[in-house]
C-alpha cells in the first residue's frame, strides 16, 4: 500500500478543511474568494480549490462533465467522474495543503455528489457515501457551510451560458435544494461522522451579511482548533 492509498491520519492534517456547499446560484464561489481574502489579511495561509477541478486532470473531467454536448453520460458514470476528479484533488492539492498547516477552502466536495446524484438523481445515497470515503481517503471537512437560497433567487443569479447540470429541469433543482437542506438538518442518509460540522446559512441576504455570517463560523472552527 502506497502513501496515497491509505487514509489521511490526523497527524497529517495540521491545517483546517472548510467546504462550501449549496445549489447553483447560492454564491459559493464568490463567498469562497471573500473568505479567503479576509483570512489572508489576518495572516493565515489559505489554499482555495474547486470540485470538480482544481488539478490538470480534474479540470479535464470538469469540462467533460459540464459541457453541453450530445455526449451521453449516465448518472452512475457521472457520479464516478466526480469521484475521480475529487480523488486527484485530495491527493494533489488538499492533503498537501493541510499537511502544510494551511486553511483549505473548497468550493463543493463530496456532499454535492451525494445531493446531485443521490438525493436528486436517485442513486443510493449510502452507496455514494461509501464510494466517497474511498475516493477521499476518509477525508472529511472540519466545517461545511451549506449556503441556501430559494429557487426564485437562484434563478435570477445564474446568468450567462448554462452548463449541462444547470440545464436540468426545475423539479430536479428543487430536489437538489431539498437534499442540501436535509443534509444540513442531519436527516436520514447523513453519516454520523459529519454531525456537528455542518452549518446552514441563509444566502438570500446581501453579500456582506452572508460573508460576515460565514466568517463567524470559520472563526469559531479556528478558535476550537487553537484550543485543542
Amino acid at each position: 500500500m502506497t502513501t496515497l492509498d491509505r487514509a489521511i491520519p490526523a497527524a497529517d492534517r495540521s491545517g483546517v478543511f472548510i467546504t462550501l456547499e449549496g445549489p447553483d446560484g447560492a454564491g459559493k464561489s464568490t463567498l469562497a474568494k471573500i473568505v479567503a481574502d479576509r483570512l489572508r489579511t489576518e495572516g493565515f495561509e489559505v489554499a482555495t480549490v474547486r470540485d470538480p477541478g482544481g488539478t490538470p486532470l480534474g479540470d479535464r473531467i470538469r469540462s467533460l462533465l459540464l459541457d453541453r454536448s450530445d455526449l451521453c453520460i449516465s448518472l452512475r458514470a457521472e457520479m464516478f467522474l466526480y469521484m475521480a476528479s475529487r480523488a486527484q484533488l485530495v491527493d494533489e492539492a488538499i492533503a498537501p495543503a493541510l499537511a502544510a498547516g494551511k486553511i483549505v477552502i473548497c468550493d463543493r466536495f463530496l456532499l454535492s455528489n451525494v445531493v446531485y446524484q443521490g438525493y436528486a438523481g436517485g442513486l443510493e445515497v449510502a452507496e455514494i457515501w461509501r464510494i466517497g470515503r474511498t475516493a477521499t481517503r476518509g477525508l472529511t471537512p472540519d466545517l461545511t457551510c451549506v449556503i441556501d437560497v430559494p429557487r426564485e433567487i437562484a434563478r435570477r443569479r445564474v446568468s450567462g451560458p448554462r452548463d449541462r447540470i444547470e440545464d436540468r429541469d426545475e423539479e430536479y433543482k428543487e430536489r437538489v435544494r431539498g437534499g442540501f437542506l436535509a443534509a444540513a438538518r442531519g436527516e436520514a442518509g447523513f453519516p454520523g461522522e459529519h454531525t456537528g460540522t455542518i452549518r446552514l446559512i441563509d444566502g438570500s441576504a446581501d453579500l456582506d451579511t452572508v460573508s460576515d455570517r460565514l466568517m463567524c463560523e470559520v472563526r469559531d472552527v479556528l478558535a476550537k482548533r487553537a484550543r485543542s
